[in-house]
């Protein structure tokens, strides 16, 4: 192997979390070396964009998430289109696949997830992808390309990746059947009624979804090549290509064995610490603070990756940093149905109270435990939800205007006024009124 000079601060991922890091980093030290590697070959694009790339292929440049010039602005040394096959804590290295090893002072762990790939019969086979990165996207687009029939798609999984590839192939003229093996699509960040609402507004838009079932096998006519998915009570159905769309697992490969403590992810502290020394990790890869259940766990989001970010980038450089905690959130449009959610969206026990708001094709819910506010879903009108969520967020205490949360006529003179005069004089308009715009999160508390 080749060991080159050591880094002071390496940063193995280049999307949200490597560059809310790195920003954070220069913020403190403006002259220590920073390396990022990603194994993808782009500058960081915005990953939750890939949709729409799919729906409508343009430049990788309209995706950037930064300028072009942001690595070089920021003395940023990149390597890109290069894994990293293994961490060396001991010996403060890493391995790339090249045969090369890095030395480093300080390291983030910002590898995300890696889609979740079920040995099933047949997914070798031409014509079936995943859908996490936007070489996913741009292999399914170069597969439409060279198809002038109408293409039938099978896609397995009813999430969000799931109903995220779906609208992107319906606009591009695709016949879709969504296969979920839950009861209901978008299981995990809906309640029961939203889930609906979403379901009923995919099947006008012509969509076949199917659920209570797995694909048992994916077919091929052709020599490998898809021709359609049989399902597990014995159901074929036809089509030409197939998206596994199942959900991401954290990427762990690189620390088996390094003696880096992991759970379902890398366990990390307030300070996205991770156990061993001078080793951080944010993002899908980490388990962080959920400040609605006061534990670790996954919440594999963007502005959580970017905050986590943030502030193991701030503790690297040797600034005082504490995540204040992200939760599961999540804005989304599909086919013209506005829904957000966040925190819990079904009360787990009978120690949560339900205020629910459901008239006129507006939907609001908000569950409330001991007087703070754990989880909302609201579909239609959400143009309320970031000052619930805020609320949420803050730990206040909503007992004596709990029902005011979900009133047609919500707003922020609806909160006592000690209380929306503290918002109006701590929060920028935009984090009171909204949390739909994802891209730009709030930036991480500094201090013990």
């Amino acid at each position: 192997m080749v060991e080159t000079g050591k880094v002071k601060y390496l940063i193995i991922g280049n999307s949200a979390g490597g560059i809310g890091a790195a920003e954070a980093i220069r913020e403190v030290d403006r002259s220590g070396t920073i390396t990022i590697v990603s194994d993808e070959p782009y500058p960081a694009y915005s990953r939750p964009l890939i949709s729409e790339y799919l729906a409508h292929p343009c430049p990788v440049e309209k995706m950037l998430y930064r300028q072009p010039d942001f690595y070089e602005k920021n003395k940023i040394k990149t390597i890109l289109g290069e894994g990293v096959i293994k961490v060396n804590p001991a010996g403060h290295t890493v391995a790339l696949a090249s045969g090369e090893t890095l030395a480093w002072e300080k390291l983030l762990l910002a590898t995300g997830g890696t889609p979740i790939f079920p040995p099933t019969p047949g997914s070798d086979l031409r014509g079936v992808f995943t859908f996490n990165k936007l070489d996913d996207a741009r292999a399914i687009d170069r597969f439409l390309s060279q198809h002038r029939k109408k293409v039938r798609a099978v896609v397995i999984g009813g999430g969000l990746i799931g109903t995220s590839v779906t609208e992107a192939l319906v606009r591009r003229g695709v016949e879709v059947t969504i296969i979920e093996m839950k009861d209901r699509i978008l299981n995990t960040i809906l309640d029961e009624e939203t889930s609906d609402l979403e379901a009923e507004a995919l099947q006008r838009s012509g969509i076949h979804i199917i659920t209570g079932h797995t694909a048992e096998k994916i077919n091929s006519h052709l020599p490998g090549e898809v021709s359609g998915v049989t399902l597990d009570d014995g159901r074929s159905l036809p089509c030409d290509l197939v998206i596994i769309a199942i959900g991401v697992r954290p990427r762990l490969e690189l620390v088996a064995g390094s003696g880096i403590k992991v759970n379902r992810g890398i366990v990390v502290d307030r300070r996205m610490a991770a156990s061993l020394p001078d080793i951080y990790a944010c993002g899908d890869v980490a388990e962080a603070h959920d400040f609605v259940i006061g534990a670790s766990r996954l919440t594999p989001i963007w502005p959580n990756a970017y905050s986590g970010g943030r502030v193991a980038g701030l503790n690297m450089a040797g600034a005082r940093a504490r995540y204040p905690g992200g939760t599961a959130m999540n804005a989304m449009k599909y086919f013209g149905v506005n829904i957000v959610s966040a925190g819990l969206t079904v009360p787990p026990d009978d120690t949560y109270e339900t205020i629910i708001n459901n008239t006129d094709g507006i939907y609001k819910k908000v569950l409330v435990k001991g007087g703070k506010v754990a989880g909302l879903v609201f579909a239609g009108d959400i143009e309320k939800s970031g000052i619930v969520y805020n609320l949420m967020k803050d730990g206040v205490d909503v007992s004596d205007f709990k029902e005011r949360l979900v009133a047609d006529d919500f707003g922020l003179a609806s909160l006592p006024e000690k209380i929306w005069r503290e918002k109006l004089a701590g929060s920028p308009p935009e984090d009171v009124e909204g949390i739909t715009g994802v891209e730009e999160p709030e930036e991480a508390i500094i201090g013990d």
